[in-house]
């Protein structure tokens, strides 16, 4: 059962820091104090955030005021955070019955630039939303608004064909057909720069058409998921690529966290390139077996995965875990607790 008690306090504590840590990576924070509230695990949050706040960086300076004119130049531009938080808080700050209009006018804005910052921005934006959802507070649409703002400020998209015109297959099949970028091509790096540098890689462009995104929304969310939790298992190899394949799952899943609050077009425009940044991920990381199939039963025992993922600690883990959770509680299969055991395999800590 969900306990949301300690998530403003926690958001309230997160609010003085940017969208980055330490190490230059994206800040968690906001996103895993939400899982760990929708995992049902109150008592959790406030000691996972003291381990993790020494990690965390403070909000950078403000730069200049955003205007509606210079929106798109400041897309992207990661040290405008704070100027980016000002116009989308303001933007949003209409009363909270309004903020599902919000959120559906941003969501349409920034959707093509779905796997910006490694997907983080449109999954921190999930994990708000469901936040809100619960309960509409001040710090919660305060979170809201820096979540969309993370979205904003590392704003990027992916290469587009010339054209959309093929026919289209089910997620399963389309995943087969994702080019995967030659290993030559491929360099050390992290998620982000290596997905820059599909625009040197035109057979990746065609991927985005694969699928069809007008059918029926929960429908395709549970196909979509289904196949990246099949992709983690197939690809997921060491931390490094766990951590890379298990964003094709959390993503979806902020996608599912999103679409109950905006327009049936905004859904159709997060699938697709929800979808788009998921095979992105296949095509720069991926091992060459597109997903895993003909899975045998798993044992499911809730409470033990997440104990297990919160005696972890780690990040992505808690988040992974609480996705496949959830989905699983959606549309079971073996493909959820099958993909949480192999990560806690991958991903062993103390």
């Amino acid at each position: 059962m969900t306990s949301y008690a300690p998530l403003d306090d926690a958001l309230a504590l997160i609010s003085a820091y940017g969208p980055e840590t330490t190490n230059g990576n994206f800040n968690h924070a906001p996103m895993v104090v939400e899982a760990l509230c929708a995992l049902g695990r109150p008592e959790a949050v406030m000691p996972w955030l003291e381990r993790y706040q020494p990690r965390m960086t403070p909000r950078p300076p403000a730069v200049e005021a955003i205007r509606g004119e210079d929106r798109d130049a400041a897309l992207g531009r990661r040290e405008r955070f704070s100027d980016w938080d000002a116009h989308i808080a303001w933007d949003l700050h209409t009363g909270f019955e309004w903020w599902q209009h919000g959120l559906d006018a941003w969501a349409a804005r920034l959707a093509p630039g779905y796997s910006a910052a490694a997907t983080h921005g449109a999954i921190r934006v999930g994990h708000a939303a469901r936040g809100l959802a619960e309960q509409p507070t001040e710090p919660r649409q305060m979170e809201l608004a820096a979540a969309l703002t993370s979205w904003a400020a590392s704003y990027a998209e992916l290469p587009m064909p010339e054209a959309m015109h093929r026919e289209h297959l089910a997620p399963a099949s389309a995943i087969r057909e994702v080019a995967l970028m030659p290993p030559e091509q491929r360099r050390p790096g992290n998620i982000t720069a290596a997905l820059g540098r599909l625009d040197a890689f035109p057979q990746f462009a065609p991927a985005i058409d694969l699928i069809d995104v007008d059918g029926d929304p929960e429908a395709l969310l549970a196909a979509l998921s289904e196949t990246f939790a099949r992709v983690f298992i197939a690809n997921a190899v060491d931390i490094r690529t766990f951590i890379v394949f298990a964003h094709g799952v959390t993503a979806v899943h902020a996608l599912g966290n999103i679409v109950p609050h905006v327009e049936p077009a905004t859904t159709r425009l997060l699938a697709r390139y929800a979808w788009q940044a998921g095979c992105g991920l296949l095509s720069c990381f991926g091992s060459g077996t597109a997903l895993a199939e003909n899975l045998a039963p798993v044992a499911m025992d809730r409470e033990e995965l997440i104990d297990r993922a919160i005696a972890n600690g780690d990040e992505h883990v808690i988040k992974f875990t609480e996705a496949c959770l959830r989905r699983h509680q959606i549309a079971p299969s073996a493909a959820y607790p099958t993909a949480i055991r192999h990560a806690l395999g991958l991903f062993q800590r103390g």
